[in-house]
């Protein structure tokens, strides 16, 4: 039953037909969501008064994507709607980051009572392209190159800084062997 009809008292002596009219399965979309919405709220909410926490945010998101998903399992090709779901998905991603930053025991809480699966964001992300495939491979090339034109250079100055130390070992033991 809606809301509204479940405490009248005559709504037990009318016929079916009226009953099935004002239960929940005749009720319009928009009330349905609301009904969702209260019921996911009530699990979550501090007080009766709470209506702006983050936790009330995110049932209230929570609701709006479990609409958009059921919507979407009908209507697979409604791109609008899947955007729309995917921003609000977007948003408690963002809120529940935020909560679980600053008070992680309610943001246990709000996932459990939501049964909402948190996955932690990777450390570093980014998004391969082609573009940037072919940038690092030619950045990759130029620098192979560029050790080559060095390497008689490095090899040039790896043998002075041996011939270096050799000279200075030999120093060392020739000093030794006369200080002894």
């Amino acid at each position: 039953m809606k809301k509204e009809y479940a405490n009248v008292p005559i709504i037990n002596s009318v016929d079916d037909v009226v009953k099935r009219l004002l239960s929940l399965e005749m009720a319009s979309q928009k009330e349905k969501m609301k009904i969702k919405t209260q019921q996911l709220v009530e699990k979550v909410r501090r007080s009766p008064d709470d209506n702006g926490s983050f936790e009330v945010q995110t049932a209230i998101l929570t609701a709006k994507i479990r609409t958009y998903e059921e919507h979407l399992q009908r209507h697979p090709k409604d791109k609008s709607n899947r955007r729309l779901m995917l921003m609000a998905m977007d948003r408690r991603k963002k809120l529940l980051a935020y909560l679980r930053r600053v008070r992680y025991d309610a943001f246990e809480n709000t996932c459990k009572q939501l049964n909402i699966q948190y996955a932690l964001p990777p450390a570093y992300s980014r998004r391969v392209t082609k573009r940037w495939v072919v940038k690092k491979a030619f950045c990759i090339k130029v620098f192979q190159e560029a050790r080559k034109l060095k390497a008689p250079e490095r090899l040039k100055k790896r043998r002075e800084w041996q011939a270096k130390a050799r000279a200075a070992k030999e120093k060392q033991a020739q000093s030794e062997g006369t200080a002894v």
